[in-house]
């Protein structure tokens, strides 16, 4: 057990003198509640925008995945982690807050009738779809390292480029 010195030093509300020992209980408790700040529970967080450029129309939905996790990408599926929206097709500009740092990727869907998947014809999409940072698209989607970005300290923006190949 610790012992704390004893001895009047000044007077508490109330009109009790205030002794060694309950400054010294007072020094422990601010300590304590500094190191409750420092706890992994309050990492730092940001912001992230995303605006969406060359849609092809108003109609539908925009189908959005924002995930962390590469083996979840472009999908989101298996992601707790995820932040997912759906938004109308006529807002252009998707706002993310208390995002922890970390690397990053997008997939954005236009569901242009509304039916909850991306449509394809043998394979190629006949609805648009894009991805942070714009890869070069080949067969499929892009990997998540092709997508990633950082957020960190400052906020984020991401401008993504619609592609329609029917």
């Amino acid at each position: 057990m610790f012992a704390a010195p004893t001895g009047a030093l000044a007077v508490l509300p109330g009109g009790r003198a205030a002794t060694n020992q309950h400054r010294w209980l007072g020094q422990r408790l601010a300590a304590a509640l500094i190191l409750v700040a420092f706890l992994p529970g309050a990492a730092p967080t940001s912001t992230l925008d995303v605006a969406i450029d060359k849609l092809r129309s108003d109609r539908g939905l925009l189908r959005i995945c924002l995930t962390a996790d590469p083996t979840n990408f472009p999908g989101c599926i298996d992601d707790a982690n995820a932040v997912t929206r759906t938004v109308p097709a006529s807002v252009r500009a998707i706002h993310f807050d208390g995002l922890p740092y970390g690397r990053y990727a997008v997939a954005v869907i236009h569901d242009a009738n509304s039916n909850n998947k991306l449509d394809t014809l043998l394979g190629i999409p006949r609805e648009g779809f894009g991805f942070s940072r714009n890869p070069v698209i080949g067969f499929g989607a892009p990997r998540f390292a092709a997508a990633r970005f950082e957020i960190g300290e400052t906020p984020h923006l991401q401008e993504i480029r619609m592609r329609y190949l029917l």
